[in-house]
């Protein structure tokens, strides 16, 4: 792990190999990293395969309690993680440090899980035993996103490793500090090699795609990363894990209090200044509640825009901010109304207003695409049903929510809604060690939760019977043919 302070003069050129990220908060230098050579790169993997071996053989009752060491060292400097985080992304510090503590429970949960993890007894035939094993994968390349960087990274390195995989992971270059300290957290409770960190930014991934002796590509973030690994799969034949873009919906039906519908839309558009996988990206909200809903909206989002950025944070960068920007202007030259924000402010940091859209159409890019911001876009529909066919209406397939107080609605909406996860009356929550599957561009896999166990590891069949002692059996006792099916069914 290579660190620098942040540099006390913003003048100082940086090396040309240094990722420098600054505060999007005041424009400060956050962290500077140096990015990873070629020879880097190579020298993680070949560590990381070098360690599998031993790693895969060690107890899984051992792995378990080195990661829950790990999770011991990471709750130890919850803290600085979380300052780094806020330093790094302008995530308020009241998330930052809830998502490192999500993350040390997330490790604690999978160093629980792991040593349970098991295979199964097959029923066979009479004096033979047939069971099935899990095995790890081998060398897990992890890639994980900036917006919640410890919770996510946490879930994904947890579950690679008390199933005895070992782990290179690549951050993103967005925060790559944090990443950097929690890799080093984690890998000082393990042996050399089960976690390798590789700082870098996509040029350094597509370096990390290209070494041999990679088995699992484990990714959270943008659908297009997401699709560049599926590509080189089909070469490396790696497995590959993906929680990708999302478009999120929510469904308003009538017959709910609009002021609480309103809240709820709010939480999931604005928390976060938007950048959560899971945001809402897309409402629509029944006719007859449609007017009280949008007041409250607007008064939702203005309360927010005008509170601190210790309350309100900024977007992480101006890249981003010029893409929400982007979708907004053509939004707007295209017919819709901004009731509130809309405009990039001037000034120090890079925010962006709580933004409240309104007479949108189904073929504009905040309706169709990610925007990942603080954008609301309101489409009226004159009946449940109307929304519930918009909302399935789309190539993403990560969550959606439904607001109703019907049960039938609910449960149509969770019988018809082509995604991994379906809320009812909450845009946040779940039950603790729940696990989704994206759909479409928003990816493939388990990505989280008890089955993330099953997706880095693969599956052996084992069946057995006695053999004869010797002089017990003659070979007229062996068929001379094969059966015409197997004790795995295979033909």
């Amino acid at each position: 792990m290579t660190i620098a302070p942040p540099a006390t003069d913003d003048r100082v050129a940086p090396a040309a190999d240094d990722i420098v990220v600054t505060d999007p908060v005041d424009g400060s230098v956050a962290s500077t990293v140096r990015r990873a050579s070629e020879e880097d790169v190579r020298d993680a993997v070949a560590r990381a395969r070098a360690a599998a071996g031993a790693w895969a053989r060690t107890a899984p009752a051992e792995r378990g309690a080195l990661l829950h060491a790990a999770a011991a060292n990471v709750r130890a400097h919850a803290q600085e993680l979380a300052d780094l985080n806020t330093r790094e992304t302008g995530k308020v510090p009241g998330d930052a440090l809830g998502g490192v503590e999500a993350g040390v429970g997330t490790l604690v949960q999978y160093a629980e899980l792991g040593p349970v993890h098991r295979g199964e007894a097959l029923r066979g035939q009479f004096g033979a035993a047939d069971w099935a094993v899990p095995h790890p994968r081998g060398v897990v390349l992890a890639l994980t996103p900036w917006n919640d960087p410890v919770a996510v990274a946490c879930g994904i390195l947890g579950a690679a490793i008390v199933t005895g995989n070992t782990v290179v992971h690549k951050g993103s270059e967005r925060s790559p500090a944090t990443i950097a300290l929690l890799n080093a957290l984690i890998a000082e409770a393990l042996p050399d090699g089960v976690l390798v960190g590789v700082d870098g930014d996509a040029a350094t991934g597509e370096l990390l795609l290209a070494q041999d002796g990679i088995d699992v590509y484990a990714h959270v973030g943008s659908t297009a990363t997401g699709d560049r690994l599926a590509e080189a799969a089909t070469t490396t034949r790696a497995h590959v894990i993906r929680e990708n873009g999302g478009n999120d919906a929510v469904v308003v039906d009538a017959d709910v209090d609009p002021e609480w519908a309103a809240a709820q839309v709010a939480l999931g558009a604005f928390a976060n200044t938007g950048q959560i996988c899971t945001s809402v990206e897309r409402v629509y909200v029944h006719r007859a509640v449609a007017g009280p809903f949008v007041t409250a909206l607007v008064a939702e989002a203005e309360r927010r825009t005008a509170a601190p950025a210790a309350e309100y944070g900024p977007l992480v960068d101006d890249r981003l901010r010029r893409t929400v920007q982007a979708h907004v202007d053509e939004a707007l030259e295209r017919g819709a109304t901004a009731r509130t924000g809309g405009v990039t402010p001037d000034g120090v940091g890079v925010f962006y207003p709580a933004t409240v859209l309104t007479d949108v159409t189904d073929d504009m890019t905040v309706m169709t695409e990610e925007t990942f911001g603080p954008i609301a876009p309101v489409r009226v529909v004159d009946d449940f049903d109307e929304g519930l066919r918009l909302a399935a209406a789309d190539r993403y397939g990560l969550a959606a929510t439904v607001l109703t107080r019907d049960t039938g609605n609910a449960l149509r909406a969770a019988a018809e809604l082509p995604v991994g996860t379906v809320k009812v009356n909450a845009v946040f929550g779940g039950a603790p060690g729940g696990s989704a599957q994206p759909r479409g561009a928003s990816g493939a896999g388990f990505g989280y939760g008890p089955h993330l166990l099953d997706e880095m590891t693969t599956t052996t069949v084992v069946h057995l019977e006695a053999a004869p002692a010797p002089g017990d059996a003659s070979p007229a006792a062996v068929p001379d043919t094969a059966p015409a099916v197997d004790a795995g069914g295979a033909k």
